[in-house]
């Protein structure tokens, strides 16, 4: 690992916290100055019993142990460590004669020695690196844990801005009193998320869930996929099948992409969803149903039904409820979110490091478009995290052409803000082409301040002109 990637890595961390046990007491002073030098804090004991005692599972804390001293020693130190917490990492410092002894510990699962006399940059460096391998330990311990829990809207339908607040209080509500929905939303925005959270926050949560894709179903195929068939009831059925509808019996259906829905079929179900009944193909024999029909689209339904694309009938059978999804671009407060509990996840499912992106980072990925929503979002997080640590992978992947100016370590903090001000400007000239008027109105600023500020800032407006 690049030094430059070293240090990226450790940003934004809290200091690597250290319990070391010697019962030299001029060692323990020297060593204490070398680690708090380093930036770590550190607890120091002169026996293993008292530290021992200062030890808790789950503790974020890297051990340093002498083994040669009274009492408790080194090894029988890392051993009740170790009933405490497998994961603890323990480092112990021998004399020469004991690296056959401390080899031997290693194989029980102490995770590294050193030899006297030690020289602080290698400890420090063991030290560190320890430290990470505890962090990478407890984050997933969390994460395990969260996603182990029931979990709560709030951590499905993830975001604090205004719109989501409201949709949850919609899925709530819905929730009670089930009747025949439709979600809008565009491609991305997690139509088939809130649905199921739909299912799962209702009194049918412990029923079967059945989505349904009506875009992927070819047309010959409907009747028999979402009916099923009998035996016998046309060539190549060699068995009773139970189609999608009567497989979500007692809990819900949800056909996502309903305008791709063949015009043909729609009546069909629409009779179905007014009287709950069924026959399936090459039968005679109505089945009774018990289901909650929830719809999905990214179109105007009531557009397509007046251009005689969808059934005028089926979209006001749907238009009791609807909900509305909205674009992550107009939910921008709730991105550094979304992208954390993404990478965070993506980092416990690739058993990879998350690296926080820091303030550059978190100004792109606030200020882009999002086309893809949420899906793109959480592709990108994805991506990050496989990728972590390589240069501007934020901006490669935003597929961001001007590559923002990096704060150098002299600039004063008046400078900074002008260097991440001159990119706000460029980024909005750039995403409206241009256009003086809708910058002026996006970042909030009289057009003669932005004038000042484009001339300040050596900023040509041609430069983001179309063509």
């Amino acid at each position: 690992m690049s030094d430059s990637l070293a240090h990226s890595s450790l940003r934004n961390r809290p200091p690597i916290r250290v319990i070391l046990v010697d019962d030299e007491e001029a060692i323990r002073k020297a060593t204490r100055q070398w680690l708090n030098l380093a930036g770590m804090e550190v607890e120091d004991y002169s026996s293993a019993e008292t530290a021992l005692s200062a030890i808790e599972p789950g503790c974020d804390r890297v051990i340093v142990s002498d083994i040669r001293m009274p009492g408790m020693d080194g090894m029988a130190f890392a051993r009740e460590v170790q009933r405490l917490d497998p994961d603890l990492p323990v480092l112990l410092v021998t004399a020469h004669g004991d690296v056959r002894m401390a080899v031997e510990a290693m194989r029980d699962g102490v995770y590294d020695f050193i030899e006297k006399p030690v020289e602080p940059d290698l400890l420090i460096d063991r030290i560190q690196r320890a430290g990470e391998k505890r962090r990478l330990v407890l984050e997933n311990r969390n994460l395990h844990r969260l996603l182990a829990q029931r979990p709560s809207l709030e951590s499905r339908m993830i975001g604090q801005s205004p719109a989501m607040v409201a949709l949850r209080q919609q899925v709530l509500q819905l929730g009670q009193t089930p009747v025949d929905a439709v979600i809008n939303g565009a491609t991305g925005t997690g139509k088939e998320l809130v649905a199921r959270c739909l299912h799962e926050f209702s009194g049918r949560g412990e029923h079967p869930f059945v989505a349904v894709n009506c875009g992927a179903i070819p047309e010959n195929l409907f009747e028999s996929e979402l009916f099923g068939h009998e035996k016998g009831a046309f060539t190549g059925a060699d068995q009773r099948r139970i189609g999608k509808i009567e497989h979500a019996q007692g809990g819900t259906l949800f056909l996502d992409e309903i305008e791709s829905m063949p015009i043909n079929f729609q009546i069909k179900l629409l009779r179905v969803l007014q009287e709950r009944k069924l026959e399936r193909v090459g039968s005679n024999r109505e089945i009774s149903l018990d289901l909650w029909v929830i719809a999905a689209t990214k179109e105007d339904l009531a557009r397509a039904s007046v251009e005689g694309r969808f059934r005028e009938d089926l979209y006001y059978r749907f238009n009791v409820v609807e909900l509305h999804l909205p674009r992550l671009s107009q939910r921008r407060d709730d991105i550094p979110l979304l992208f954390e509990f993404f990478a965070h996840k993506a980092a416990l499912q690739y058993e990879r490091d998350y690296v926080e992106p820091d303030a550059q980072e978190l100004a792109l990925l606030m200020d882009y478009d999002w086309p893809g929503n949420v899906r793109q979002l959480k592709n990108i997080a994805e991506r990050y995290v496989l990728g972590v640590g390589a240069a501007r992978s934020i901006q490669a992947m935003l597929g961001q052409g001007e590559q923002p100016e990096s704060p150098s370590p002299g600039q004063s903090l008046a400078e900074r803000v002008q260097s991440f001000e001159r990119q706000l400007i460029i980024q909005a000239l750039r995403r409206h082409q241009g256009s003086i008027q809708a910058v002026t109105e996006e970042l909030e600023l009289p057009r003669r301040t932005l004038n000042n500020k484009m001339k300040q800032y050596e900023i040509r407006r041609r430069d983001y002109l179309p063509g």
